[in-house]
């Protein structure tokens, strides 16, 4: 049985090593020493490919013999538009309207960011974009929502 302290551990997600978790004081505290304790569930990676595969599977590896449930840990990244291989943005792909091309690269992306330990990422964005001046616009498929479902089905099948 998960104590409560392990369930919010599980629901906390780290912004990376040797940095501080989301909702912490901004003191810094080694990830380690945060994983053993069951304070984080989830971590989002950058880096080099290399040193991120490393980082991932020793953070890991404390995850599952380290600590009482032994539960593994889920390691992001945002793959908008590629992982080592960049693709256009989606914006851009979406005037293409080549939903195979679409899936290719999404597939492409996949195999990537899994071969470094990354297992769920933050792709498709599917806001519809109604306003030009919006940060993220490029993220998703513009403003119709019919080649954004579209789009985003290509991307998950990838």
């Amino acid at each position: 049985m998960k104590t409560l302290e392990e369930k919010l551990g599980q629901m906390t997600q780290s912004v990376g090593a040797d940095i501080v978790a989301i909702g912490t004081t901004m003191v810094k505290e080694p990830v380690e020493g945060l994983i053993r304790a069951a304070r984080i569930g989830s971590m989002i990676q950058v880096g080099k490919p290399e040193e991120m595969a490393s980082r991932i599977r020793r953070f890991q590896k404390i995850a599952v013999e380290e600590t009482r449930l032994g539960i593994p840990l889920l390691f992001s990244q945002d793959v908008i538009h590629g992982f080592e291989t960049v693709f256009p943005i989606p914006l851009a792909c979406s005037s293409s309207f080549d939903m195979q091309l679409i899936q290719k690269a999404a597939q492409i992306a996949a195999k990537e960011a899994t071969i470094c330990g990354i297992n769920y990422l933050y792709s498709p964005m599917v806001d519809i974009a109604h306003d030009p001046r919006w940060g993220r616009v490029a993220e998703g498929a513009g403003e119709d929502p019919y080649l954004a479902s579209v789009m985003a089905s290509a991307i998950v099948k990838g």
